[in-house]
C-alpha cells in the first residue's frame, strides 16, 4: 500500500513544480518588463534574428506556451502577420529546452564540494532563504521580483526532487513495470505523453517527470524518444485552447505551432524506428539519464528547426488548408485580451495605440486651424471622423488599461499604465476642441463673415504657437522624451500671454468699430479652445516628466519650475521672443 503514498507524493511534487514555475515565470516577466517590449520592437523578417528573439523571450518568461498565446493575441490584434510568427516559434521551441538542462542537475553525483552544490537539494534552500528575505523586506519592485524568481525556482526544484524521490520506490511495483512495457510501444508512448502534457499544460513539468523516471534507471533510449516527442506536441494544447474565438489568421498561429511539432515528430519517428526495425540498434535498450533526456529534447528542437527552416511558406499553406475560410472571423481585435497574460506586451501595445491617439489629435487640431483659414468640407469630415476614432480609443484603452493595472506589474510597467491613463483623456479632449473650432469655422462660413486683416495676422501667430506645442507634445510622448516635454510648459505660458494680448487688441478694435460683437463672440470661443488645447498639452508633458520621477505631484512640479528652473526661464524667454514680439508689431 506504500505505493499509494508515493503516488500522492508524486502529485504533490508536480503541484510544487507547477506553482514554482508559475512564480518564477511571473518574476522573470516582471524583470523583463520594458526589455521584453524592446525585444518585440526589434521584430524583423530576418529568420535568424526572429529565432534568437523567440528563444530569448521564452527564456525570459520561461514558457513557450505563453509566447505562443502572446503571438496568437498579436496576430488577432493585427500587430503581426502569421508568417512573422513561424521563426519566432522555432526559437521558442529551442529556448524552452533550457529548463530541461536545469532540471538535469537533479541526477548529478559527485563528492567534490562545488559539484555537490550544483545539486538542487543543496542549493535550492539557499535560494529560497535569500529570495524570501528580498521578497519580504525589500521595498524595491525589482528586488522583490528577484526574490520571487529565487523562491519560485527553489519551490520548482523541491517539487522536482519530490517527484524523483517518489518515483524511485514506484519503479519496483508491478503496476509501474506494466506502464513501462506500454512505453515500449512508441505510438502509445507518444499518445500518453501528448495527452498528459496537454492536461497539465506544461512541457517543463512533463519533461521533469520523464527525467525523474530516468533517474530510476528504468527508462531506455527507445522509450524516451516518443515520450520527449509527445510532450513537445502536448505543449501546443495551451495555444490551441487560446485560439478559440479569435480571427482565422490568429487560429493559424496555433495550428502552425502544432504542425511544426507534429511534422518534427513524424520526421524523427519514422526514419529512426524504421532503421531500428531493420538493424535492431542495441543502444535503444540502454537506460538514459536526466542529462540524456535534456540533450534529446534540445536535439529534437534544433534539428527540427534546421529541417523546417526552408519551408515556412509550406507550413503556412498547410495551416491555410486546415483552417477553412468559415473557421474564425476576419475582424481584428483592438488589443487582444490574451495579451493580458504578458502585461508588459499588453502595455506596449496600449502605448502604441495611445501614441496613435496623439497623432490623430495633432492632425485634428491642424485640420481645424486650416479650416479657419480656408473652409474645406473635406477637412470638416476629417475632423469629425478623427473625433469618432478618439472617442473609441479612449473608451477601449481606458477599459483595457484598468484590466492591465490589476495585474502584477514591474515599476516601469506600472508607470507606463499611470502615464497612459493620465494622457488618453487629454488627447480625446484635444479632439473635442478641434470639433469646437470646426463649429466656429462652420458659423463663419454659413454667415459669410470673417476677421479683419490685423486679427487674421494675430491668429496666424497663435496657431503657429499651437502647432509647435502640439508637435513638441506628440513627439515627446511617442519618444518618452522628458527633456523635450519640459519645453511644453514654457510655451503654454507664452500661449496664455498671446491669448491675453489678442483679447486686449480685440477690445481696442471693438471700441474703434473695426470689429463686430458677433465676431467677438466667435473669437472668444476660439481663443478658449486654443487655451484649453495648450493646457492639455501641458498635462501630457507633466505626465511624461512625472512618470520618470515616480510622482504625480503636478501642482508642486509646475510651481517649482516656474520659480527656480533655469531651463524653464530660458525656454520661456526664447518662446516669448519668437511669438509675442510679432503680436506687438
Amino acid at each position: 500500500m506504500d505505493y499509494i503514498f508515493n503516488i500522492i507524493t508524486l502529485l504533490g511534487g508536480l503541484a510544487f513544480f507547477l506553482f514554482g514555475m508559475d512564480r518564477m515565470s511571473s518574476g522573470l516577466e516582471k524583470m523583463a518588463g520594458g526589455k521584453l517590449e524592446g525585444m518585440l520592437k526589434k521584430m524583423t523578417s530576418n529568420p535568424f534574428k526572429s529565432i534568437i528573439l523567440g528563444a530569448g523571450i521564452t527564456v525570459a518568461i520561461q514558457s513557450s506556451s505563453a509566447l505562443t498565446v502572446m503571438l496568437v493575441g498579436l496576430v488577432n490584434s493585427g500587430i503581426m502577420k502569421v508568417g512573422q510568427t513561424i521563426f519566432v516559434i522555432f526559437g521558442s521551441n529551442i529556448g524552452t529546452t533550457l529548463t530541461a538542462w536545469i532540471l538535469s542537475l537533479t541526477g548529478l553525483e559527485s563528492d567534490v564540494f562545488w559539484l555537490k552544490m550544483l545539486k538542487p537539494e543543496n542549493f535550492a534552500p539557499a535560494f529560497a532563504f535569500v529570495g524570501i528575505i528580498l521578497y519580504m523586506l525589500s521595498k524595491s519592485s525589482k528586488k522583490r521580483s528577484i526574490g520571487s524568481i529565487l523562491v519560485g525556482f527553489a519551490i520548482l526544484m523541491y517539487g522536482m526532487t519530490l517527484m524523483a524521490n517518489s518515483v524511485s520506490p514506484l519503479a519496483e511495483t508491478e503496476a509501474f513495470q506494466e506502464l513501462l512495457i506500454m512505453f515500449d510501444n512508441p505510438v502509445i508512448a507518444v499518445v500518453i505523453s501528448t495527452l498528459f502534457t496537454g492536461i497539465i499544460q506544461s512541457s517543463a513539468a512533463a519533461i521533469g517527470i520523464v527525467q525523474a523516471l530516468a533517474v530510476t534507471g528504468n527508462i531506455t533510449v527507445g522509450m524516451s524518444i516518443p515520450l520527449v516527442l509527445g510532450l513537445n506536441i502536448g505543449t501546443c494544447a495551451t495555444a490551441l485552447i487560446s485560439s478559440i474565438g479569435v480571427s482565422r489568421k490568429a487560429k493559424k498561429v496555433a495550428v502552425v505551432h502544432t504542425l511544426i511539432k507534429v511534422i518534427g515528430m513524424l520526421v524523427f519517428m519514422i526514419p529512426i524506428y524504421t532503421a531500428n526495425a531493420i538493424f535492431d540498434f542495441s543502444s535503444f535498450d540502454r537506460s538514459i539519464d536526466a542529462v540524456g533526456i535534456a540533450a534529446m529534447h534540445t536535439a529534437f528542437n534544433i534539428i527540427n528547426t534546421v529541417i523546417l527552416w526552408p519551408f515556412p511558406k509550406t507550413i503556412e499553406r498547410l495551416a491555410d488548408r486546415i483552417i477553412k475560410e468559415n473557421m474564425g472571423h476576419d475582424k481584428q481585435s483592438f488589443i487582444d485580451e490574451r495579451l493580458l497574460n504578458t502585461p508588459s506586451v499588453a502595455i506596449h501595445e496600449c502605448f502604441a495605440k495611445t501614441a496613435e491617439m496623439a497623432q490623430i489629435a495633432q492632425n485634428s487640431i491642424a485640420a481645424a486651424m486650416e479650416l479657419i483659414k480656408k473652409y474645406d468640407s473635406r477637412l470638416h469630415e476629417k475632423i469629425l471622423s478623427n473625433e469618432e476614432q478618439l472617442d473609441k480609443f479612449e473608451d477601449k484603452l481606458g477599459t483595457y488599461l484598468v484590466k492591465v493595472s490589476s495585474k502584477s506589474l514591474s515599476d516601469y510597467d506600472s508607470h507606463q499604465v499611470t502615464m497612459q491613463l493620465h494622457t488618453i483623456n487629454d488627447f480625446e479632449r484635444i479632439g473635442d476642441h478641434a470639433v469646437n473650432l470646426l463649429k466656429s469655422a462652420d458659423e463663419m462660413n454659413d454667415k459669410g463673415i470673417g476677421y479683419s486683416p490685423e486679427a487674421v495676422r494675430e491668429l496666424s501667430i497663435l496657431t503657429a504657437a499651437i502647432s509647435e506645442i502640439m508637435e513638441i507634445t506628440t513627439t515627446a510622448f511617442i519618444n518618452e522624451d522628458s527633456a523635450l516635454a519640459k519645453k511644453v510648459e514654457p510655451l503654454e505660458q507664452v500661449i496664455d500671454r498671446i491669448i491675453m494680448d489678442i483679447k486686449a487688441k480685440h477690445i481696442v478694435r471693438l471700441q474703434k468699430g473695426e470689429c463686430t460683437i458677433e465676431m467677438g463672440f466667435i473669437l472668444n470661443d476660439m481663443l478658449t479652445d486654443f487655451e484649453r488645447v495648450s493646457d492639455h498639452c501641458s498635462n501630457v508633458a507633466v505626465a511624461i516628466i512625472e512618470v520618470q520621477n515616480n510622482s504625480f505631484a503636478t501642482h508642486k512640479y509646475l510651481g517649482g519650475i516656474k520659480l527656480s528652473d533655469e531651463n524653464f526661464i530660458s525656454d520661456y524667454d526664447s518662446f516669448m521672443s519668437k511669438y509675442t514680439a510679432q503680436i506687438t508689431k
